[in-house]
């Protein structure tokens, strides 16, 4: 896998110093759609793709029923869903109450497939060239930017 950047500048600190730094942001460059990832699973899977999308929509409603029970959901090699919750902090355990609490969300822990992809993924900075934009290395060669750090030896897409 090979994820693509670009160079940001942001603005950290809330202090009156407001110190910019530059850092990669990750480039997404498209989306697959439902019905697009149901057709690709099908095809993979052998499955017909309305057998798919009845699959994933009873999961995501088995999801949704048991992580509002609180519960941990763990699908295999796939990962974890949990329920979690930010909350602000007070000075003593009296003042902590469900309105302390901002926000409510999913955590998602990734299996060991996932973890893999993750360890030898190859990290390239988007650069504009001839044609369009294009994934390079630094040096302006298709060399990842993080040699050693994994890599499956794939190329990254020329089309992307």
């Amino acid at each position: 896998m090979a994820l693509k950047y670009v160079v940001k500048k942001r603005v950290f600190g809330f202090d009156k110093t407001k110190t910019e730094k530059y850092v990669a942001q990750n480039v997404i460059t498209n989306t697959v759609n439902f019905r697009d990832l149901c057709k690709e699973v099908s095809m993979f899977g052998m499955i017909p793709e309305g057998a798919v999308k009845h699959v994933i929509d009873a999961l995501i409603d088995t999801l949704n029923t048991n992580l509002n029970k609180g519960l941990s959901v763990q699908l295999g090699d796939f990962g974890c869903f949990r329920p979690g919750m930010s909350c602000k902090s007070q000075a003593t355990e009296e003042e902590v109450d469900a309105d302390t609490v901002q926000r409510v969300r999913i955590v998602f822990t990734p299996g060991y497939k996932f973890k893999d992809m993750l360890n030898n993924v190859s990290i390239y900075k988007k650069t504009e060239g001839y044609g369009g934009s294009s994934s390079s290395g630094s040096n302006g060669s298709n060399e990842p930017e993080n040699p050693g750090q994994g890599g499956s030896g794939e190329a990254p897409d020329p089309a992307a």
